[in-house]
C-alpha cells in the first residue's frame, strides 16, 4: 500500500476518534449524533452541487450504504450508554477488519496476501483486548458494541463495491453522506418530534463541528478503498482506538493500563505489516 494512502487513514483514524470521544462526553448522545448527521447533509448537499453525479450503478450502493449507516448510528449511540469510550469502541471497531476482509473476498472478489492478513488479524486481536478488563470481558453493552462492528462492516463492504463503480470518488462520497445525513434526521423526529431536535442547546456548535470531521474522516476512507484492499484500509482505520485509549485517558478521566499499552504495541505491529 503507498505511503501516503497509509498515512492518509491513519491521519482519518484520529478525526475518527476525535469526533467518538465528542459523541461518548455528550449528554443526550442520539440528540449529538442527529446534529452531526445534520452537519454531514449540509456539507455534502454543498459540495455535491460542484461535481458531476457518480454513475448510475454506484446509487443503489449509495443508497444501502447510507441506511446502514443510520443502523451504525443508532448501535453507536446505544452502546455508549453503558460503556466506556476504551472498552465499547475497541469492540465495535476491532471486530469489522476480519468481517470486512472475509465479506470483500465473498462479495468483491479480493483476494488478500498471507502477510496482510496476519497484519488484519493483528490489529483485529489487539483491539479487542483493549476491551478487556483482568480475564473478564465485561461490557454491559456487549451485543450493541458487537452490532455496531458489524453495521460498520456491512457499509464499508457497500461503500468499497460502490465508490469503484461511481468512476468519482468524491461525488459518490458526498451522495451517500447526504442521503444518510438526511435519513438520521428523519429517525430522530420520528422517535422524538421535530420540536425536539430543532431546540437550541449546549453542545449544538461542538456536534455540528464534530459531523464535519466526521465526513472528512470518512472521505478519506472511501477515497483509500477505490484502490486498496477493503481489509487492509479497514484494519489501518481501526488503528483509532489508539487514539480513542489516548482521548479517554487524557480527557474523559479513563485508565490506560500496561495492558492497554501492550495492546497497543500489538496493533501498531499489525499497522507496519500492512503498510
Amino acid at each position: 500500500m503507498p505511503f501516503h494512502i497509509v498515512a492518509l487513514i491513519l491521519f482519518a483514524a484520529l478525526l475518527h476518534a476525535s469526533w467518538n470521544a465528542l459523541l461518548r462526553g455528550g449528554a443526550d448522545r442520539l440528540w449529538s449524533m442527529t446534529v452531526m448527521c445534520l452537519a454531514v447533509a449540509l456539507a455534502s448537499l454543498a459540495i455535491a452541487l460542484f461535481l458531476a453525479p457518480p454513475a448510475q450503478a454506484s446509487w443503489m450502493y449509495a443508497v444501502l450504504s447510507a441506511v446502514l449507516h443510520v443502523g451504525y448510528n443508532l448501535f453507536l449511540v446505544r452502546s455508549y450508554r453503558a460503556g466506556d469510550l476504551g472498552q465499547t469502541y475497541p469492540i465495535s471497531r476491532g471486530s469489522s477488519p476480519l468481517l470486512i476482509t472475509i465479506a470483500a473476498s465473498a462479495f468483491a472478489g479480493e483476494r488478500v496476501a498471507m502477510s496482510t492478513l496476519l497484519g488484519i488479524a493483528l490489529v483485529a486481536g489487539g483491539i479487542i483486548s483493549l476491551a478487556f478488563n483482568g480475564r473478564k470481558l465485561a461490557v454491559p453493552s456487549l451485543p450493541y458494541a458487537l452490532g455496531t462492528g458489524c453495521f460498520i462492516a456491512a457499509y464499508s463492504v457497500v461503500d468499497g463495491i460502490g465508490v469503484r463503480l461511481s468512476g468519482a470518488p468524491m461525488a459518490y462520497t458526498v451522495w451517500m453522506c447526504a442521503l444518510w445525513g438526511a435519513l438520521m434526521p428523519a429517525v430522530y423526529i420520528g422517535l422524538r418530534g421535530a420540536n425536539h431536535l430543532f431546540t437550541m442547546r449546549p453542545g449544538f456548535s461542538t456536534a455540528f463541528m464534530g459531523g464535519l470531521v466526521s465526513l472528512l474522516a470518512y472521505g478519506i476512507v472511501i477515497y483509500a478503498m477505490s484502490g486498496a484492499p477493503m481489509g487492509a484500509v479497514s484494519a489501518l482505520r481501526e488503528t483509532s482506538v489508539l487514539f480513542a485509549a489516548l482521548i479517554g485517558y487524557f480527557f474523559l478521566g479513563e485508565t490506560l493500563t500496561v495492558r492497554k499499552m501492550l495492546a497497543c504495541a500489538v496493533i501498531a505491529a499489525g499497522t507496519i505489516i500492512i503498510g
